[in-house]
């Protein structure tokens, strides 16, 4: 950059969005690069945003959405007072970061995970501490809690762990609550909760009624599929909920979006049956490729992951020959998300391919 900055800035790796499905003559593509619902929109969810939310486009939201914070407040059995929304939940982390830290303290959080941490930190102004995750692609708890100091001012729970797909059990969530010093929170990221199927994996909202300092971050975008809306929210002590809206963007989460999620927690019945089918399919994928002689971590996302290391980019390019788009990370592996069934076949029969060439 050429102009007057902050020289912090030139150190973040922008975020990547996940690429649009390839263009390949004769043959359907599919992404499946961006851990999307591949559902459409519910029809209830569709006439909510078409008589309730369209004709008023001329006003600003409610910025404190509270149609859908008390609906939320009720579902959890906490008071609306410590509910935030925020422009998906990468928002409400945003939030949340700038409120506890800034230039000299220390965030920590596992590594490989989610891509937006390292931006959102370093924005802050913060340093990012990045704890190497187990060969398994699971959290290293013990190295996560010796990785806490005095310069720590917020740890980072990733359940289930993008891109790796792997669930935190209650027992290590546990050990890092009562490891983690009551005024330093912890945030427990769970934008994938509803497809974690792992026996005994943490439940962040046991822990939030048990301990002073933990944050909870929920999104609409995966299992009810407003990916479009940009709309989450966080569940947090009162006073770490009122930090958070002093440094919130203003009218940041539309009347649309407030629409849609209000019609979409009318609807959870539904969407827990289309939740229950994308589970069957990532099962069904998972047990197509063992039988293949894979060997992943078990996913419990809409994702599963492909360590292959310096032959991932090899193998991407296999995927997008086939017509498939999806997530790749040089020289580590691909975060595969799960589809369509038609593209969750394809995968398999990719998959097929590459292990018969010796991947």
């Amino acid at each position: 950059m050429t102009f007057q900055h902050r020289a912090i800035i030139d150190t973040i790796p922008g975020y990547k969005q996940g690429k649009p499905a390839p263009q390949v003559e004769g043959q359907r593509s599919y992404k499946i690069s961006s851990n999307e619902n591949a559902f459409d929109p519910l029809p209830s969810v569709v006439d909510a945003i078409d008589s309730h939310a369209l004709t008023r486009l001329n006003r600003y939201p409610d910025m404190r959405g509270w149609a859908v914070v008390e609906r939320l407040a009720a579902k959890y059995g906490v008071e609306p007072e410590n509910i935030v929304l925020g422009c998906g939940s990468t928002e409400v982390i945003t939030m949340l970061v700038s409120l506890v830290a800034g230039p000299g303290d220390e965030i920590v959080y596992p590594w490989r995970s989610f891509e937006a941490y390292p931006i959102i930190v370093t924005g802050a102004g913060a340093t990012s501490v990045q704890v190497p995750n187990l060969p398994d692609g699971g959290h290293d708890v013990d190295a996560l809690i010796a990785a806490v100091n005095e310069r720590t001012r917020l740890v980072i729970v990733n359940n289930p762990n993008n891109p790796t797909a792997t669930s935190i059990s209650d027992a290590d969530a546990r050990r890092i609550m009562q490891a983690v010093p009551s005024d330093v929170l912890v945030l427990f990221d769970e934008a994938y909760i509803q497809f974690n199927t792992a026996e005994g994996t943490s439940v962040a909202m046991d822990l939030f009624r048990e301990y002073p300092n933990v944050v909870v971050a929920h999104t609409f975008s995966k299992a009810y599929g407003l990916a479009g809306l940009r709309i989450g929210y966080a569940i947090a002590p009162e006073d770490v909920i009122d930090g958070m809206r002093k440094v919130a963007l203003p009218f940041g989460v539309t009347d649309v979006a407030q629409s849609a999620a209000l019609a979409s927690l009318d609807a959870e019945d539904e969407l827990e049956a289309r939740v229950e089918a994308i589970v069957a399919e990532r099962d069904r994928v998972v047990a197509a490729l063992q039988v293949q002689g894979w060997e992943f971590p078990q996913p419990y996302a809409n994702f599963f992951w492909l360590p292959l290391g310096d032959r991932t980019e090899a193998a991407a390019a296999e995927f997008l020959k086939a017509g498939l788009s999806t997530r790749v990370f040089p020289g580590e592996g691909i975060r595969i998300s799960i589809g369509e069934p038609e593209a969750n076949t394809a995968v398999i029969e990719v998959c097929e391919r590459l292990k018969t060439a010796g991947f």
